[in-house]
């Protein structure tokens, strides 16, 4: 397995997850905790500009713009209502090989989507400007 399947595949557990909420900017007196965001699925994914940016590992659905109050589990079931992860009925620990297989199938599933979805909007913002481009020569010639 090479470690770039090693890194997600431990991300299946709670303590793995967990670990990635240093500088969390929500700790106490709150809801979104790092404890309840793990609990969720999620991965913490700060960027400069936005400290609060957590990911699903399984659906790679992003939210930020945390509030204290917010449910990661009612957020993530509401913004990412398909993710087969939010939707488990038992932890991770007790899956069996072939429920955690069909699981993971499912995850590979959603980052092909991710990756097509990237693809596409990067083609279709060089052919925004490729527009712009022609329409302009053509107004000054």
């Amino acid at each position: 397995m090479d470690s770039v399947s090693a890194e997600h595949t431990k991300m299946y557990f709670y303590e793995s997850r967990l670990q990635t909420y240093s500088g969390w900017p929500f700790e106490e007196d709150c809801i979104c905790t790092p404890e309840n965001m793990a609990k969720a699925g999620f991965i913490h994914t700060p960027t400069e500009n936005s400290p609060d940016v957590a990911q699903c590992f399984f659906c790679y659905k992003e939210l930020e713009g945390w509030e204290p109050e917010d449910d990661p589990v009612k957020e993530h079931k509401s913004h990412s209502p398909a993710c087969n992860f939010i939707l488990l009925k038992k932890s991770v620990n007790e899956l069996s090989v072939e429920e955690l297989l069909k699981l993971q199938k499912e995850r590979q599933k959603f980052l092909i989507k991710k990756t097509c979805n990237q693809v596409i909007e990067k083609f279709e913002e060089a052919a925004k400007k490729r527009r712009g481009d022609i329409v302009k020569k053509a107004m000054d010639g």
